[in-house]
């Protein structure tokens, strides 16, 4: 697909802005393949607390085919530094895209040409486990594949269709920047949970948001079952918030259902003191979610054709509808000043 032309005939210019802490090794990788891009039109946005070193410069940023602009930004959450990003980028097109990810050489050349309609206000992709990630990064990425996270599942893997969301992550998304300033950017008072106030945003507006399940970018995980779980923690707060303030995009019945299981797990016990057939009902649902369970470790395993991954995931999937569902529940009851504790 070639690059959508600009009104004057040249390649629309994209912005890539990356918010970080500071210098990192994946921060370099990611910088390594964004040399390696197809895309003849691209410069880069940095957003860290401290400014890089001059060996980090040296090391990864001289030799750079592309402008860079760092801009120090101090201990700020990512949403605020994609603000400001945004504000100093001179592209059409803002690519979001995070610090711990890198993309394939033909990005963008698969994304950009996706607004050349105009009705198109922002294009996302999967983000997929690098092969580099250890066993249990694999786990973990490999959990998020599950036929049991419904339709979310599909922002973890390749795939071949083209279709429409109304939400999207911000680790792999590009916005026009034009819509971008129109709705105000991103909603500063939410992290995580900053991407779905901005799609929100924009949809609001009648434009549409697309999904290429051809143009992902890789993604660490986080490794390990503690880290899984508040990850998706902070994930299932922020849903559960926005279940009762954005019911657009997260009144939905399946970001509802692991808190229906927690709530069967720590209630259901009390069928077995009443009369039949509620003992009988008890029952039946742990048979129906061990079918469950079977189901999640095939899907995964169709993705991932990986036996001992897929079997590993097991624990995680199990924590992530008792985790995810307790925070869900949690946002969902929070007063009106919950936003201001997402910060980072």
């Amino acid at each position: 697909m070639a690059p959508e032309p600009s009104a004057v005939g040249r390649p629309t210019k994209v912005s890539i802005l990356i918010p970080f802490q500071k210098e990192n090794d994946y921060l370099a990788e990611s910088l390594a393949a964004i040399t390696k891009l197809t895309y003849p039109a691209v410069e880069v946005v940095l957003a860290p607390d401290v400014a890089l070193s001059p060996e980090f410069w040296q090391a990864h940023l001289a030799d750079l085919k592309v402008p860079v602009l760092e801009l120090v930004t101090g201990p700020v959450s990512p949403s605020i530094k994609r603000d400001s990003s945004a504000e100093q980028a001179t592209g059409e097109i803002l690519a979001f895209l995070d610090d711990d990810a890198y993309p394939e050489p033909d990005w963008l050349d698969r994304l950009v040409p996706h607004f050349a309609d105009p009705r198109v206000c922002a294009v996302g992709g999967p983000q997929i486990t690098p092969p580099s990630d250890g066993f249990w990064g694999q786990v973990s990425g490999a959990t998020f594949l599950s036929p049991l996270n419904g339709a979310a599942a599909r922002r973890y893997h390749r795939f071949e269709q083209v279709f429409q969301v109304d939400d999207w992550p911000s680790v792999n998304l590009l916005v026009r920047k034009a819509d971008f300033l129109a709705v105000g950017g991103f909603d500063s008072a939410f992290w995580p949970g900053e991407d779905t106030k901005l799609c929100a945003d924009l949809v609001a507006t009648g434009k549409t948001i697309l999904c290429d399940g051809q143009a992902p970018v890789f993604h660490h995980r986080r490794a390990g079952f503690y880290r899984h779980m508040r990850q998706v923690g902070n994930y299932g707060e922020h849903r559960g918030y926005f279940a009762k303030v954005y019911p657009s995009t997260s009144r939905k019945p399946a970001y509802f259902a692991p808190s229906a299981f927690l709530l069967f797990v720590l209630f259901g016990w009390l069928a077995l003191f009443l009369p039949s057939p509620w003992p009988q009902l008890f029952g039946l649902g742990w048979a129906l979610y061990a079918g469950a369970l079977g189901v999640h470790v095939f899907g995964v395993w169709q993705k991932s054709r990986n036996l001992l991954v897929s079997v590993s995931t097991l624990p995680f999937m199990v924590g992530v509808h008792l985790v995810y569902g307790f925070r869900f529940l949690k946002g969902l009851l929070a007063g009106k000043d919950f936003a201001s504790k997402l910060g980072r």
